[in-house]
């Protein structure tokens, strides 16, 4: 290929290795490389690519020439494979198909961590002394001196314990992770950190240390009490400092017998109770080199396979955001309180002055119960941390090895007044990359997205847990499997779930291929005589694979995953056994549908085999595909097969030739549609006309559980239900999505009244305020609201397909796809619809317009306008008494009208109006006010509102469909 023409309107940048911003100490030995390119040139398409490797600041090692091809995203390693502690960098041009050829890209550092458990040399090691294993211990320090030679020219600390840690070197802290080396199926997977300390070290004298906490690896874990010491005894710390020298030498100052340990003053951490921290106890300058560490213990080697240890996939824990308080005050009791105005997770910072021994106490909860803190829902949790002053000036202190969800928190023993610059919220999540936005014209909405938004920043803080408050906080299945569309909308979090992917692979395999219901796995749950396992939750082996590969194209994830996709499905063909019918054992069913008992989560009216079935369906699809795309096309026949086998037995079992289905629930209907398994278009078009019916008499509130609430608004849709659909999203009255909300809601809760309308707290022992799972709408919002979705895998090819409903004006999403940031914003006013959307370089969209009759139109790379007419079609009956109860349902104003002039007259009849059922659906309303007093009154006051209506909407219609702004 010649070169003819450089452009400097196109640039490479953001280059990145296998979804990782920060490259030093990868685990990948041949790290597949992705970039975006920017570019002024409209309809960019890249043709070819040219990478060069070379050591930092030196020469080039490896030019790959030219190689002809579109991708940019996740391109093979170009040169022979890295080996443990190699340093490269590594630079990328492009050509596009105006002829052009880029400048060469920024250097991208990639550094090889140690590839290899030879690569180790330390010993974990933990303090000498004996331990009571069965209560809080104190966290200790460990510490060692050591001296730099002349000449130094890099050191990298390699590092990571039994528990969590806290590194310092000569005082000064070492990074700035929360919680490291986080959570792991430990005895199969151990992350360890890489630290470049170049810049801590310094000639002559020097010294490194670490506090320790309990964490997840031997604190309290688990509800009803939990277990202590579920992967160990005793914390301990493994830690490899390596120093190279300019003549190329090396020397190891490495966890052994030779460190000293000590007491510290944190004398207890817990991630469920809290932390207790005395600054008397406090050793100033314990790190620091010439520290008399004379009176520390000794340390004792412990035993640990070196083969766990793992490089990070995805990006730590840090302190992601300060929120300053927004209200302090006096509860009705006389305790102070503080908002911080958002529930959020992670813990307190304070400054305070005062005497000695003074101890501070700070209660966190995220809601208020009759003024108090509501700390009910936290069940066994204490969520309590504790400062004893040393009284030495200002004094600032932070948490280190706890984390809390909460709004308020409730601080008692502050000496003096306590005035809002005294304290702050640390937000704390997993550092991940943000890449959805969404807003629109309602309010109500937009601050239902801020909540997913939220409750996923809350519960993404290094697995993906349920909750963050109460004494559980576990990686559930289920709630990430529903909730993983929306989750890699809103953040680049293929890293991160790929980690906890593998922990699940590697539990499930401890379980001959069963997936838990948490993981790691710590409940070792036997249900139903077997070892776990139930649909939807433990569908989330194939379904969350399936979805990091359509939003990422990363086929290196299926490859990976396959093997624990395959063992998953190959389970529920055990169970179901030849009838194909999976119909024996525990399942969790429909949990939470909203007429389910507060005590009794599971008791929901849909058939929970039913859903097994349709579930073991799905799976089965998805693990056919996911083999096709791999080239396993032997086992892509098959379990194909298995699941046109088990659509057909489902078919036969549950659902009868005109389509109706057996658990005549919404949730049963959705999962037939949305899950593909009425081949029949006639049983398929009785099954949308049932679902749309029975949403319609549940007054348009939510009647539908944790399995069919993610669901139901893409099944509405699928038969062109799309009004049904919106009026269920807009609801406002509780269950709905946005009843939360208007009760001030700023996260996304586990039930729809965990905060009932008289301000008191659901009676179910089961209540957060903090559970992403419900929050799945938000990916329905992105790709149907808002219009934007992936079209091929990782958003090569785009889909612009915005669909206006619910009396919306406008919205405008945007989503940093793999290739770049695309958006879509479209809005109504004066009888005309403008859409804009911007495609990024190197992928094309199919654009569908909203109301226009035109064909779809491909479209390429760049900014692209459309303004049209738009006329909303008078789709409003002109309703009269004749019309059935159903009509008056559907139309939001007349039923309106109908409800407050029952009301009116007889209060009780309006109140039953709002909750309608299925029996009366079809009657006309003539006839229902026939049975009422005053019939002919009420009819007449009824028949005078609705002509009104009617002429309004006329007018109206005949004006302008939607006001502008």
């Amino acid at each position: 290929m010649t070169t003819t023409r450089t452009s400097t309107m196109t640039t490479v940048s953001r280059i990145s290795f296998e979804h990782r911003r920060d490259a030093l100490g990868i685990g990948a030995s041949q790290p597949r490389l992705s970039w975006m390119v920017q570019t002024e040139a409209e309809a960019w398409r890249q043709t070819a690519y040219e990478i060069e490797v070379s050591e930092p600041g030196g020469e080039p090692r490896t030019r790959t020439g030219p190689i002809a091809s579109e991708q940019s995203v996740l391109v093979p390693w170009p040169c022979a494979p890295l080996t443990s502690r190699q340093r490269l960098a590594v630079q990328v041009r492009v050509w596009g198909n105006d002829g052009c050829v880029s400048d060469w890209s920024e250097p991208a550092l990639v550094e090889a961590g140690l590839l290899q458990a030879e690569d180790w040399s330390a010993q974990c090691i933990r303090p000498a002394w004996d331990e009571d294993p069965s209560i809080d211990q104190p966290a200790p320090l460990l510490r060692r001196a050591f001296t730099v030679r002349p000449g130094l020219a890099s050191a990298r600390l390699y590092i990571t314990a039994l528990g969590v840690y806290e590194a310092e070197m000569n005082g000064v802290p070492v990074g700035d992770h929360v919680l490291a080396p986080g959570w792991t199926s430990y005895h199969h997977r151990l992350r360890y950190q890489t630290f470049d300390v170049t810049e801590l070290v310094r000639e002559g004298a020097n010294a490194i240390g670490a506090t320790l906490g309990d964490g997840w690896f031997r604190g309290r874990l688990g509800y009803s009490g939990g277990r202590r010491n579920i992967y160990g005894e005793h914390v301990a710390l493994l830690a490899q400092l390596e120093l190279r020298y300019a003549d190329g030498s090396m020397e190891r100052v490495e966890t052994d017998k030779s460190w000293h340990a000590a007491r510290g003053s944190i004398l207890s951490s817990s991630l469920y109770d809290g932390e207790t921290y005395d600054a008397r106890l406090a050793r100033p300058g314990w790190s620091q080199a010439g520290y008399d560490a004379s009176d520390w213990a000794g340390v004792t080697v412990v035993a640990w396979d070196k083969a766990t240890l793992y490089a990070p996939d995805g990006p730590p824990v840090r302190r992601i955001e300060e929120r300053p308080p927004v209200a302090i005050f006096l509860s009705p009791s006389g305790r102070t309180l503080v908002d911080f105005g958002q529930n959020l997770v992670g813990r307190l910072r304070i400054r305070v002055q005062g005497r000695a021994g003074t101890t501070i106490t700070l209660r966190h909860a995220e809601v208020l119960e009759h003024g108090e803190l509501g700390t009910r829902p936290l069940r066994l949790a204490k969520a309590t941390d504790r400062y004893t002053l040393c009284g030495e000036g200002v004094e600032t202190w932070e948490p280190r090895f706890t984390f809390h969800g909460f709004r308020y928190a409730e601080v008692e023993g502050w000496p003096g007044e306590l005035c809002t610059e005294d304290l702050c919220a640390i937000v704390c999540h997993s550092d991940m990359e943000r890449t959805g936005w969404f807003e629109c014209s309602e309010p109500l909405l937009n601050q239902l997205h801020e909540n997913v938004l939220w409750s996923m920043r809350g519960n993404f803080l290094d697995i993906p847990t349920d909750c963050p408050q109460r004494d559980e906080r576990l990686g559930w299945t289920g709630d990430l499997q529903v909730f993983a569309p929306t989750a890699t909308f809103l953040y680049h979090c293929a890293g991160f779930l790929q980690s906890w992917l593998a922990d699940l692979a590697a539990d499930q395999r401890d379980v001959d291929g069963v997936v838990p219901f948490v993981v790691p796995d710590i409940l070792h749950h036997d249900a139903g005589g077997s070892a776990g396992g139930a649909a939807v939750w433990s569908d989330a082996a194939v379904i969350v694979p399936w979805v990091l590969y359509q939003r990422f194209g990363d086929t290196g994830i299926l490859a990976r995953q396959f093997e624990s996709m395959r063992s998953w499905v190959d389970v529920m063909a055990e169970r179901a056994g030849p009838g194909r019918l999976w119909n024996t054992g525990f399942q969790f069913g429909d949990w939470l549908d909203p007429t389910a008992p507060p005590d009794r989560p599971e008791a929901a009216p849909t058939d929970k085999y039913l859903i097994a079935t349709a579930s073991f369906a799905y799976s089965a699809e998805l693990l056919s595909r996911a083999a096709g795309v791999l080239g396993r096309q032997d086992e892509a026949r098959h379990y194909s097969e298995l699941a046109n086998e088990v659509r057909r037995a489902f078919v036969a079992e549950y659902v009868t030739a005109n389509g109706r289905i057996v658990s005549d629930t919404p949730t049963a209907y959705t999962l037939a549609l949305a899950f593909g398994l009425l081949s029949e278009e006639k049983q398929r078009a009785s099954a949308g006309k049932q679902l749309v019916g029975l949403v319609r008499d549940s007054g348009y509130h939510i009647s539908t559980g944790f399995v069919g609430t993610p669901l139901i608004c893409d099944a509405l849709c699928s038969v062109g239900a799309y009004d049904a659909a919106y009026r269920l999203l807009l609801q406002r009255e509780c269950p709905s999505w946005l009843y939360p909300v208007t009760m001030g809601a700023t996260t996304i809760w586990e039930r729809w009244d965990s905060l009932l309308p008289d301000g008191t707290i659901n009676p179910g022992e089961m209540t957060s305020f903090n559970h992403y799972a419900l929050g799945a709408i938000g990916d329905w919002l992105h790709r149907v609201l808002g219009g934007l979705a992936s079209a091929s895998p990782g958003y090569r090819r785009i889909s612009i397909a915005p669909r206006p409903g619910g009396g919306l004006s406008r919205a405008t999403v945007r989503h940093q796809t793999p290739y770049g940031l695309a958006s879509v914003a479209w809005r109504i006013a004066n009888r005309q619809m403008s859409l804009e959307v911007v495609v990024p370089p190197n992928t094309t969209a199919v654009v569908t317009l909203p109301g226009s009759d035109e064909a779809s139109l491909e479209v390429g790379s760049g900014t692209h306008r459309w303004v049209y007419a738009y006329t909303l079609a008078d789709t409003r009956p002109k309703l009269t008494l004749d019309h059935p109860l159903s009509a008056f349902l559907d139309d939001p104003q007349a039923g309106a009208i109908v409800t407050a002039t029952l009301s009116r007259f007889i209060p009780q009849a309006g109140v039953q109006m709002q909750g309608a059922s299925q029996g009366y659906s079809a009657l006309p309303l003539r006839a229902i006010l026939s049975m009422l007093p005053n019939t002919g009154e009420i009819s007449a006051a009824i028949e005078k509102a609705l002509a009104d209506l009617n002429e309004r909407s006329q007018e109206s219609q005949t004006e302008v469909n939607l006001p502008e702004e």
